[in-house]
């Protein structure tokens, strides 16, 4: 089975990483990683690689992320969603389309966010859901974040907000979601979460577990996107057969690099993706993440 992306729509109420399990297994793959995690309340799009496409995740986790999601005005909960017991509530003042897009336009931009408590971020080698669960408060230091885009993605309705945004890697949702509550005067938390894509794959299609597990019963599991495509965003150089044979011994070789090109991606003059390569200022390009070859022999 050729490694490669799978776009799983995970099913709300199932966490990422048991998502994961059931795509590893019906792909019978060891080597399986999911991109980005959802929370057990969310749905949506998450990338899982197989094989050697775990190789991308890293440059896949970079993308922006696009969700919807729906905010209940006038209550707080102690995780920031549907999930936790209520911890604070707080009159919902009248508000106006005009208003709260006013507000919404505030948030636009590079800022600095807090992680939540109940979070899969570890310190002092404890999860912190762990110790928010153990009834504790620790320091998390603020993280650099970005939305470039949040809006109303569907009319106002009094005491509940249905919102969408983009945003860079790390933006913690149910965070965002309690400050939009409290620029509009209240408390809120998430009743619900989907994550509408994944860049570079805001236009392609997912698959569901259900869908996935009935293709398999049939023996015509869909084809997996090539990792390759993961990595659009990068330069790509095309080696003749001499270079690429030493390219997959992880030498340096001689390259017609595009300026000012720290990354590449690297293929043999067959068109078969090597893996990433790092080009330099004097025409040369070094391996530095290469993928086993799966052509047949």
């Amino acid at each position: 089975m050729p490694s490669g992306i799978l776009l799983l729509d995970k099913p709300r109420g199932l966490s990422s990483n048991a998502a994961l399990q059931r795509v590893r297994a019906l792909y019978a793959r060891e080597k399986a990683g999911h991109v980005g995690s959802l929370d057990p309340l969310a749905s949506g799009m998450l990338p899982i690689c197989l094989g050697e496409a775990t190789k991308v995740a890293g440059d896949l986790l970079q993308g922006r992320k696009c969700y919807r999601f729906t905010i209940a005005l006038g209550s707080a909960t102690d995780t920031g969603d549907s999930a936790g017991a209520v911890s604070a509530t707080a009159p919902v003042p009248p508000l106006t389309r005009a208003g709260i897009e006013t507000a919404l336009a505030a948030f636009l931009g590079p800022q600095q966010q807090v992680p939540p408590m109940y979070s899969a971020l570890k310190q002092g080698g404890e999860p912190l859901y762990r110790l928010a669960r153990a009834g504790l408060t620790v320091p998390r230091a603020a993280r650099q974040i970005e939305l470039f885009a949040l809006a109303l993605a569907a009319d106002p309705v009094p005491g509940s907000l249905e919102l969408e945004a983009l945003c860079s890697k790390g933006t913690y949702i149910r965070v965002l979601a309690e400050d939009i509550a409290r620029a509009l005067g209240s408390c809120g938390h998430v009743t619900a979460l989907r994550r509408l894509y994944v860049e570079p794959f805001a236009s392609s299609d997912m698959v569901s577990l259900e869908e996935l597990t009935a293709l398999a019963g049939r023996g015509a599991l869909p084809p997996l996107i090539a990792p390759d495509r993961a990595l659009a965003h990068l330069p790509a150089i095309r080696l003749p057969a001499a270079a690429a044979r030493r390219v997959r011994h992880g030498e340096r070789v001689a390259a017609d690099t595009p300026p000012r090109a720290a990354r590449v991606r690297l293929y043999d003059e067959a068109g078969e993706f090597l893996g990433l390569g790092e080009a330099d200022t004097s025409g040369g390009v070094q391996p530095r993440r290469l993928l086993r070859s799966e052509r047949p022999a």
